[in-house]
């Protein structure tokens, strides 16, 4: 069963009184990028799940192709299911196909042109990073916000992050503890609200 409790920075009472969902709710309009309907997701033996929202045709988000890869790397062996979300209504899986070609994408990708995965991870913008600890009673979001703190403002940006906020609040989930919130609020491209 899943579980989005809401965003990491709300009082732990209001997480309690959150619904659960089956994963069979959301998931029927999930799309692997052959088109397909999801499946395999979570891998068996997950602990962290970590969506990451991004766009074929947002620059920003784009850019951050690297250092997804990179966690996905990172944490593969570490009983953590990282994907790489599609949120806009328009990305069929022909044009994830090719993004992923087009950018060496090896990070698993779901089509969530239904948003399902956007309302409940409440993303606003590609890229944005959602992380949930798998519990036996479903998933608890533990973190929501930005990759790192690369992106000060939209086309204000450092030469390198200086926070990895995504990064550690994947170790504080296996760690089975509370990620810090985020220090700023994602900067990138709106998801394109389905018609």
């Amino acid at each position: 069963m899943l579980s989005f409790p809401g965003r990491s920075g709300m009082a732990a009472v209001l997480l309690l009184c959150l619904p659960v969902l089956t994963l069979a709710a959301v998931a029927a309009h999930l799309l692997d990028q052959s088109g397909k309907a999801l499946s395999g997701f979570p891998k068996p033996g997950t602990r962290v799940v970590v969506l990451v929202f991004g766009a074929t045709d947002c620059p920003i988000s784009n850019r951050y192709v690297p250092e997804v890869e990179r966690l996905r790397g990172e944490f593969a062996a570490r009983a953590v299911d990282l994907r790489w979300v599609y949120p806009n209504p328009d990305d069929t899986p022909e044009t994830v196909r090719k993004h992923s070609v087009e950018y060496g994408m090896k990070v698993p990708v779901v089509v969530d042109r239904e948003q399902e995965l956007v309302q409940k991870a409440g993303v606003r913008v590609t890229p944005e990073a959602a992380v949930f600890a798998v519990e036996p009673g479903g998933w608890r979001e533990v973190y929501h916000g930005r990759i790192d703190d690369r992106y000060i403002a939209f086309g204000k940006e450092r030469p390198q992050a200086t926070r990895h906020e995504l990064e550690e609040a994947i170790e504080s989930a296996l760690a089975g503890k509370t990620a810090a919130a985020a220090g700023g609020d994602p900067v990138g491209c709106s998801i394109v609200p389905k018609g």
